[in-house]
């Protein structure tokens, strides 16, 4: 990319009403050009991958993959297009997943035009950008003993909510709509996770720690 030619960027986000507000923003700066738009996952990893934009800026929540599946998957098929997730969310496991899969910059939405505009010429250049929010979380994972069942994923949790509820193996399967094997695997997964050696322990971790709805 030439000093002249400007920054090429995608917008994600499931919400239209976002991705034209942002769109509207980058018209205001000549050297940022919006070269697509994508409301999920799927459609981000198929833009990205047609059109090559320098800079993605990626909503963490949506339905079917989320940003951070996103994330991963177009930094594999083109690591030079960088990636700021921009999101209503803080969380410290949130900003570490989404750093883990590749993110160059981490914002919440509320960031100032000034911030969100420096991050994505900083992105261009390579440069990371972190939010206060973000930056805060990551100090926090740095100084905290790590809780039991931050490295869940979502199928866990959910085969964990089910696992409260007092569900067998086998009615797991049946309200998944996975084999039984498949079941049983997610369930000694979760086990492993939180260094639990029975059902009962699993759930009064999950109780104490707040992991399930």
């Amino acid at each position: 990319m030439t000093e002249q030619e400007p920054i090429r960027v995608v917008i994600v986000d499931d919400h239209a009403v976002v991705r034209s507000g942002l769109s509207a923003f980058l018209l205001a700066f000549d050297d940022l050009e919006e070269i697509g738009e994508a409301a999920s996952g799927e459609e981000a990893v198929t833009l990205c991958t047609r059109t090559m934009p320098d800079v993605v800026l990626m909503d963490l929540m949506m339905p079917g993959m989320d940003g951070v599946a996103a994330t991963r998957v177009i930094k594999e098929k083109a690591p030079e297009i960088q990636v700021i997730v921009l999101t209503s969310f803080g969380e410290q496991e949130r900003v570490q997943a989404a750093l883990k899969a590749g993110a160059i910059g981490y914002l919440l939405k509320d960031a100032s035009a000034e911030d969100l505009v420096a991050a994505i010429r900083r992105a261009a250049a390579g440069k990371p950008s972190l939010g206060p929010e973000a930056a805060r979380a990551l100090i926090q994972a740095t100084t905290e003993p790590a809780s039991p069942g931050r490295d869940l994923t979502e199928r866990e949790l959910e085969v964990l909510a089910l696992m409260v509820e007092g569900l067998s193996n086998p009615d797991i399967a049946e309200r998944l709509v996975v084999s039984l094997s498949t079941a049983k695997f997610h369930v000694s997964s979760v086990l492993s996770k939180l260094g639990a050696s029975s059902r009962t322990e699993a759930v009064a971790l999950a109780v104490q720690h707040n992991l399930v709805r």
